[in-house]
């Protein structure tokens, strides 16, 4: 099946790049790339006759043309794409990035649309349509425009707060300045102003601001260093370099002015590590690719100057193609709480619907009968039943509640406050506070299923530092004094003053080994370090007599600075020597050869002649390849594996060193056959290969080097409790496999007991009843999974094919390890090869069917694999993937929401990370030194992973359990407020009269019944920010979704109904047939709606802050009893009867007759004592029930957090003693080490050997800019 759906090719499949047809695997990944490299023939004269056969085509799938310094190019019709009807817009898009949504225009017109597009503001606006119609309403319009216009109001505001804060990063980014190219001069011009076609000059340390095709530079053969935090958060060098013709032609103002090349490449698109291109200029073609190709978002480094044209700008960047779209991200709650307000409006209409039935019904049998009843309108039951039927809907709309939205976003604009001012989360050293980005998604941090997180510059710092060595068999680097005595505490760090060249950062103290370099009695030592100094590819650098190392690899930078601290100083290179300052003395030595590094190697080794004539190979490299090459006497080797396996229990990444003596003669007859091998024109690195295993043979062992790959502080203690939280962690990476594998034990997400499964591990699964025997993953075991499947569904194709067993048996503690190619072929998004042109057009309609019907079984097919393989991976406790691209990273979180239906999050520091925190439901950015690609596209950020679990566990948890209890309180205090007029109904001949003044109505859920509502929603807490990071397992209350769901809305909606048969019949019997002191009657209608509102105040006050409030009362609990709540409640009855006593007055009645009729009510009832017993009556009923329920649930049935409640003196006080404990795990494996202190790339060896990067003497940058700038010196 899956062979006949890659042979179908067809013209659109295999013209320009498309990023839709390929949502996620936009590229292959390196391991893909290597295993099948073509043979192509070297030099400059095939590239250029390949540039010139392969034109034609190149037409076809490269149409995107540009022309250096010619604006009119661009203005052709061609270039053109239709907008809207006949107008037209340049397909080349300007640098300008516009991430906000309003203009001070469109903001009206847009945000009103927006707002209106929730069901519950339209719901309000028809609402004030109908009240407006006097035969339907009972109740006056300023009820409810009230509310919307306070709605409306307060989220406008917040809308423009937001926006204003892009426009104000849009502008910061969009108004940097950059040199371009301007009638002949370079000018001085913003970054919003560039256009595709320009020619710009960027110097040290400016950012690049569009995708750009080098020309020249300030170093050796155009040269340009480059840092790629922005888009990877990786801080190590990388380096681009220039056509060799550009070099030479393109250095001068005036050669560049005059500069017409043209360039034909792909259209945009998001692969970041491919570019494929021609440059046509002086009638010769020149082909481009990725390493001539400067990225927006990268910073130049360690180069004076370079120029280059702009081949894409703005949203056609490459960085920006990655972004992937900005998706609406609504929490759980939210699309939970629309249902449960659709829910509401059923009942709402269904209610109206039996009391205007009810209202016909009573018209017919009394209201046709009763002449005093008649209003002057001859209309029928049935009519006045419709007209009652819309009464209603606008009496009892306060059931849907319109003040719930706004309260909601009050909330969670104050708990995103809470989160930007917690200094728990402030990292002082980058001055990086944490900062909630939205204020829409608070509660839904307190129910995270999966974190997916990235490696570099997220759980590392990507800092790599020399901790421990074995020389000669003796390890060093534990603390110890200059005797050689260890110590139980550090003691002061070593003390590098006698070595001028001594990095001053560089932190050791093992005071022994010193000692031990400065007697010079070692002779082993000493070759141990000047190996480290003389054995790699680091350039270096000198500014301010400070020497400045630039390596491929943050690895090897850290062992050529330890060489340095220890007297083994690296101070320059030129093409065929090498200089080091050996403890105070400079020698120059002869670098004969240089044999890099790959990833199959795995080793790297230099040839050097030393000052007495004699040649030596010098050689580092993984344990596994060193040992095997090792000379059969070597009387240490027991005594470094030993060392090795220590250091690898101590997750260090470790490295071992050694060397060989060599013969004249057999470097003369080796250096033929590598002199022949370093210029064959097919398979040149097999051939080097070969040669380099030749002399690479009967080595010495010197020792071993153990680095840290620094993590982050805090991350195995924030990986623990969020474990514990019953939460998963995948980390996805582009790094190796065996990297990646380092850093899970590095942070403990992988321990001693976690099985690991591998992704490629290719093993046999017998298709049995019991066939899930193996621990070990595989794509058999998914092929197995699928076969069974189609077993089960037999013929039906739509049949469901779900099986519920699973995967793996025995112990959860098991970890997968797969990688981006492995990922590709198993989810069947491998990207379909290049074939030639072929037209397949179904010929009947039998052919057509069949292929639907192909089509249909392979999408089947595919969608199966897919829930196979998030089935099998999340029944792991963690998992990591590698070598994975942005796209895949993306796709993995999206195949996780898809199937798993869990709430994502997705953590990072780089522009690669960018598309995976866009896709999953939080998104987090690690702000700092690493970029703000991730941080500008995130919902939350910090400085450090660890703020995460503070995130979680304490603000998550704590948003989580107080918009649970506002809902069901807000639910519960409408339901008992509405459902009152229902109960009026049945006496009032269902006329959709209103129980309450209108008044009350209007202000009831603005004034009187929020302010405690509101603070339970901000302020309210069931156990410490301590307590709830020591006890994880509080956090699975919100992912199990327990304090707000359908059950908890239907108890809200009994309760509330509960409450207002209360309010009403209470009083209602109170009243009947009574008489007051005075000998008047309270019991008119004016009275009771005063009594059932006050009684309703009481009760929903005190009902909102029973936890906090009546509580400790009883003496339960007295924690959270603060003034605020003190306030909130009585300040909100103060008020009602405040603003009620005003209210009915005579004075407001004379100014507004019509507006305000309970003219005297409140003075005159609330004088009456049994009025108060009957409202104290009412309040006792409502509430002592709920505290006598709570008190025995909290008694016989206690929560977690009640537990944890009761003994949290206990607690607290222990917290004031107990101090954190050394982690029980022995992080790492015995007999495991990760040997791979390498860059993933080759290192700079061809550069070094080749001369181009060996700086000669240039002209100064004034002298580059042309003879205006000398005439001007002579004048």
């Amino acid at each position: 099946m899956i062979s006949e759906r890659d042979s179908e090719t067809t013209f659109d499949e295999d013209s320009q790049p498309n990023d839709e047809v390929m949502p996620y695997s936009d590229d292959e990944t390196e391991d893909e790339l290597d295993s099948r490299q073509p043979e192509v023939e070297s030099g400059q004269n095939q590239i250029n006759r390949d540039a010139e056969e392969s034109r034609e085509p190149l037409k076809k799938e490269c149409s995107w043309q540009v022309k250096a310094n010619d604006e009119c190019f661009y203005e052709q019709s061609q270039f053109k794409r239709t907008i809207f009807l006949c107008f037209k817009k340049s397909k080349y898009a300007g640098n300008a990035i516009k991430t906000y949504k309003y203009n001070p225009i469109t903001f009206l017109p847009l945000n009103l649309f927006e707002q209106f597009k929730r069901v519950a503001n339209s719901y309000f606006l028809v609402l004030l349509i109908l009240q407006s119609i006097p035969q339907i309403s009972t109740l006056s319009w300023y009820t409810t425009l009230v509310p919307l216009l306070l709605v409306l109001g307060i989220t406008a505001v917040k809308d423009l707060m937001d926006d204003i804060a892009r426009h104000r990063m849009d502008n910061e980014v969009n108004n940097r300045t950059c040199e371009v190219i301007r009638n002949g001069r370079f000018k001085n011009t913003k970054w919003k102003d560039i256009k595709v076609g320009d020619i710009i000059r960027l110097k040290k340390n400016a950012f690049v601001p569009a995708d750009i095709l080098l020309l020249s530079s300030s170093e050796p053969n155009s040269l340009c260093y480059i840092e790629t935090a922005e888009l990877d958060g990786e801080t190590n060098l990388k380096f681009k370099m220039a056509l060799e013709v550009t070099h030479r032609y393109l250095q001068e103002e005036s050669a560049m002015a005059d500069f017409n090349g043209l360039i034909e490449c792909e259209e945009p698109n998001n692969r970041l590590d491919k570019f494929a291109g021609t440059l046509f200029w002086r009638n010769t073609s020149y082909s481009l690719d990725a390493d001539k190709i400067l990225l927006r978002g990268c910073k130049i480094r360690n180069t004076d100057f370079c120029h280059g044209l702009v081949i894409f700008a703005g949203a056609d960047t490459k960085i920006m193609k990655n972004s992937g779209k900005t998706r609406f991200k609504r929490t759980k709650i939210d699309s939970l709480m629309n249902y449960m307000v659709y829910t509401i409006f059923v009942v709402l209409i269904l209610l109206s619907a039996g009391l205007a039935i009810g209202h016909t019904y009573w018209e017919q049998q009394i209201g046709n009968l009763s002449w005093y009843l008649y209003d002057a309108q001859d209309f029928i039951p049935p009519y006045r039943g419709f007209l009652n039927f819309w009464g209603y809907i606008i009496v009892l709309n306060t059931m849907v509640p319109i003040s719930l939205y706004v309260s909601v976003e009050v909330i969670r604009l104050g708990q995103s406050y809470f989160i930007n001012w917690d200094l728990q989360m402030y990292h002082a050293e980058k001055d990086t506070a944490a900062k909630a980005r939205t204020t829409t998604l608070n509660e839904q941090l307190g129910q995270i299923h999966y974190i997916f997180s990235d490696k570099t510059g997220t759980l590392t710092q990507n800092i790599m530092t020399f901790k421990k060595c074995c020389i000669n068999g003796q390890r060093y680097g534990d603390c110890r004094d200059g005797a050689g005595q260890l110590q139980s505490h550090p003691e002061r760090q070593v003390d590098f003053s006698w070595n001028m060249y001594a990095d001053g950062k560089f932190l050791f103290y093992d005071h022994y080994l010193i000692e031990q370099i400065k007697s010079g009695k070692e002779p082993e030592i000493q070759k141990f370090f000047f190996l480290l100094a003389i054995c790699h590819t680091v350039m270096v650098d000198t500014s301010d007599g400070q020497l400045n190392y630039q390596a491929a690899s943050p690895d090897e930078g850290a062992l050529v600075t330890a060489a340095r601290n220890f007297g083994y100083v690296f101070l320059s290179r030129t093409q065929n020597t090498i200089t080091i300052s050996e403890m105070g003395i400079e020698k120059i030595y002869d670098v004969l050869a240089i044999l890099d590094f790959n990833s199959d190697r795995k080793r790297m080794s230099v040839i050097v002649r030393e000052s007495g004539g004699n040649i030596r190979l010098y050689c580092k490299g993984a344990d596994t390849v060193i040992f095997e090459r090792l000379h059969p006497r070597n009387l240490k080797r027991e005594a470094t594996e030993e060392a090795l396996d220590i250091f690898a229990n101590e997750t260090l990444r470790t490295l071992c060193l050694c060397y060989r003596d060599i013969s004249h003669d057999e470097f003369e007859a080796w250096n033929k056959k590598f002199v022949e091998a370093s210029v064959a024109t097919t398979n040149r690195d097999e051939a080097l290969d070969k040669v380099y295993e030749e002399i690479e043979k009967n080595l010495i062992l010197l020792g071993a080097t153990a680095i840290e790959d620094k993590l982050q502080d805090g991350v195995p203690e924030t990986i623990s409790r969020l474990s514990k939280a019953d939460i998963k962690i995948w980390v996805l990476t582009g790094d190796k496999k065996e990297t990646a594998e380092n850093i899970g034990f590095s942070c403990e997400l992988l321990t001693d007991e976690t099985k690991i499964c591998y992704g490629e591990d290719i093993r046999q699964v017998k298709s049995t009843k019991d066939f899930f025997l193996t621990t070990s993953l595989s794509s058999a075991l998914l092929q197995t999974r699928l076969e069974n499947q189609r077993n089960r569904a037999g013929s039906s194709t739509h049949s469901s094919l779900r099986m519920n067993e699973p995967f793996f048996q025995g112990s959860r503690d098991r970890a997968l390890i797969i990688t981006g190619s492995w990922l590709n072929e198993i989810l069947l998004e491998k990207k379909k090869k290049k074939k030639k042109l072929k037209l397949k057009f179904p010929r009947t309609a039998e052919e057509k069917k069949k292929q639907t019907e192909k089509r249909t079984r392979a999408e089947a097919y595919k969608e199966q694999q897919q829930q196979n393989f998030v089935d099998l991976a999340c029944e792991c406790r963690a998992v990591i993937c590698c070598r994975v691209t942005p796209k895949q990273k993306a796709m993995v979180v999206e195949l996780v929401k898809k199937y798993k239906k869990a709430i994502t999050l997705a953590i990072g520091d780089g522009a690669n990370d960018v598309n995976m925190i866009k896709t999953a439901h939080i998104g987090v950015g690690i702000s700092g030194q690493e970029g703000t690609q991730a941080v500008m596209s995130s919902d939350y950020s910090f400085g450090q992973f660890r703020y995460l679990q503070r995130l979680l566990l304490v603000h998550g948890r704590w948003s989580y359990i107080r918009m649970c209890k506002f809902l069901r309180y807000f639910f519960y205090k409408n339901f008992a407020f509405t459902l009152v007029h229902i109960w009026y109904s049945f006496f009032n001949g269902f006329s959709a009269q209103t129980a309450y003044e209108d008044w009350f109505i209007t202000l009831y859920n603005v004034l009187y019944s929020s302010l405690p509502v509101l603070l339970v929603g901000l302020l309210d807490q069931d156990v410490s920010d301590k307590l709830s990071l020591r006890f994880p397992r509080l956090y699975v209350l919100g992912q199990k979704d327990l304090l707000f769901n359908y059950k908890k809305f239907f108890l809200s909606l009994l309760h509330g109904a509960i409450t207002s048969l209360i309010i009403f019949f209470i009083p209602y019997g109170a009243y009947l047939k009574t008489m007051g002191q005075d000998g008047e009657a309270p019991s008119d209608y004016q009275s009771f709606a005063v009594t059932a509102a006050s009684s309703l105040i009481f009760v929903v006050n005190f009902q909102a802050s029973k936890l906090s409030f009546l509580i400790p009362v009883i003496g339960l609990d007295t924690s959270y009893w603060t003034f605020v709540n003190a306030f909130s409640v009585f300040g909100s009855i103060a008020l009602y009867f405040g603003i009620t006593f005003d209210f009915h007055s005579a004075g407001i009645h004379v100014l507004f007759p019509s507006g305000f009729q309970f003219t005297g009510t409140a003075p005159n009832a609330l004088r009456q004592p049994y009025l108060w017993l009957t409202i104290i009556l009412s309040i006792a009923i409502c509430l002592l029930p709920v505290v006598a329920w709570r008190f025995l649930s909290m008694t016989i049935w206690p929560s977690e957090s009640d537990r944890i409640q009761k003994n949290r003196k206990k607690y607290m006080a222990e917290e004031q003693e107990w101090k954190r404990r050394q982690s029980a795990f022995r992080r790492g494996i015995s007999g495991r080490r990760s040997a791979y202190a390498f860059s993933h790339q080759r290192g700079y060896a061809d550069l070094i050997a080749s001369g181009r990067s060996i700086r000669k003497k240039r002209a100064p940058l004034d002298a580059v800019l042309g003879n205006s700038v000398t005439e001007v010196r002579d004048a």
